[in-house]
């Protein structure tokens, strides 16, 4: 089941921000992350806010696109009250769930709305998750027109067994499929993968590879598999039913990944990402990295405005009904502090190819450069020049880089 949602300070009904959110929001991008909370299938590895069919307590997914489109309009009053300057949406991202479980008419409604209340930037990347099976090429081509530049499929594998240990429910001959359907649409394509699945060799995880990049996306995730507490694959590595995953072999398939993608052209951007030039980067997830503003809609969405951060309601049925209350949908909320959100700043910005500016560390935390460069794990010609930038050691150890700066250890 989807975790729970953290604790923090009571969210206004009204949603009004403080005063605070205005400061230096002129040069901050912002975006629009629109939450779809349903699958047809729940992955066993799976943590994420998201419904089946038969988990949804009498809500209708039929309702979801006008609901979502409230709370769109309810979020440009919000700014406008706040007194934030006009900026267009430069970033949309659907995720879930499966956004594409709704037809695609009803994305595009919801991209109506995000354009109407805050006007979207010429050239803007907006996104959708998909499933391989959950799109043909007549939904593709209706995404396309409704304004949609780009779509991310869940891959995750190429090897059937390892489909099968994650639950996933699409055959891997569909991927080439969908990729060559959206590239005739007109649209950019990422393609999902996740490695270190109970089960999974490194024979397995570099035919996985092999596949993924015969499709000639425009951008790679590959993120490592993390056990979640409560979700079935805990549950089953706990009765010993499949093995617990193996953190030196993540580290062998984490390398070989970068060394397969760096030779097909794709350069790591981000610990997770890789892309073929920076223009199909993830603009929208690098607002997250670099700290813009970004509002946040559907069920157990997070959103993020000027160092002021809440997040909805989790289940689809009480969120439907904040709505049908007019009030917010938010549950809780937090202000960060100064140094919370410069302590952030550093987890995040020493995860991505240009890295963190030395200029804010403070004297003590900039001490412990010199052994980071001696172990190997950021780069030195880049600390010379002002920034924090991690090796591929550094980007196997992003913790412990961050943990030695925060700490203000040296040496």
């Amino acid at each position: 089941m989807p975790s729970v949602l953290p604790d923090g300070d009571p969210a206004p009904e009204d949603g009004s921000l403080p005063e605070s959110v205005r400061a230096g929001a002129e040069s901050r991008r912002f975006g629009v992350y629109v939450h779809v909370p349903y699958c047809r299938v729940r992955c066993g590895y799976c943590d994420f806010n998201t419904y089946t069919a038969s988990e949804l307590g009498g809500t209708s997914r039929a309702e979801y696109a006008e609901q979502a489109s409230w709370e769109l309009s309810f979020g440009a009053r919000v700014m406008r009250d706040a007194g934030l300057p006009e900026r267009q949406v430069s970033t949309v991202f659907f995720g879930g769930g499966t956004p594409t479980l709704l037809p695609a008419s009803d994305l595009t409604a919801m991209l109506a709305t995000i354009r109407d209340e805050w006007g979207i930037a010429p050239g803007a990347e907006v996104t959708t998750e998909a499933n391989p099976d959950s799109v043909d090429a007549a939904y593709l081509r209706e995404l396309a027109a409704g304004g949609f530049t780009r779509v991310s499929f869940g891959m995750q594998s190429a090897v059937p067994h390892v489909l099968q240990t994650l639950d996933r429910t699409h055959q891997p001959e569909r991927v080439p499929q969908v990729v060559a359907w959206a590239r005739e649409a007109g649209l950019q394509v990422s393609v999902d993968l996740i490695y270190g699945t109970p089960g999974e060799s490194l024979a397995d995880w570099e035919r996985s590879l092999d596949a993924a990049l015969e499709c000639a996306p425009d951008h790679i995730s590959a993120y490592a598999l993390i056990v979640e507490a409560g979700t079935k694959l805990a549950a089953q590595i706990r009765r010993g039913e499949v093995a617990e995953p193996d953190e030196d072999l993540h580290a062998e398939m984490y390398e070989l990944a970068e060394a397969r993608f760096a030779a097909a052209g794709l350069h790591w951007y981000e610990i997770s990402n890789w892309s073929r030039s920076p223009e199909t980067r993830s603009r929208h997830n690098l607002a997250y990295w670099t700290g813009e503003d970004w509002w946040a809609a559907g069920p157990g969405a997070h959103s993020h405005v000027g160092g002021v951060r809440w997040w909805n309601v989790k289940h689809p049925g009480a969120y439907a009904s904040r709505v049908h209350a007019g009030v917010s949908p938010a549950h809780s909320r937090e202000i960060l502090s100064a140094e919370a959100r410069r302590d952030e700043r550093v987890l995040l910005e020493t995860r991505i190819a240009e890295g963190l500016p030395t200029e804010v560390l403070a004297p003590g935390e900039r001490a412990a450069i010199p052994g980071l460069i001696a172990d190997g794990l950021i780069d030195g010609r880049a600390a010379i020049g002002g920034r924090v930038v991690p090796t591929l050691r550094g980007r196997l150890l992003a913790d412990t880089v961050v943990h030695r700066i925060l700490g203000g250890t040296g040496p």
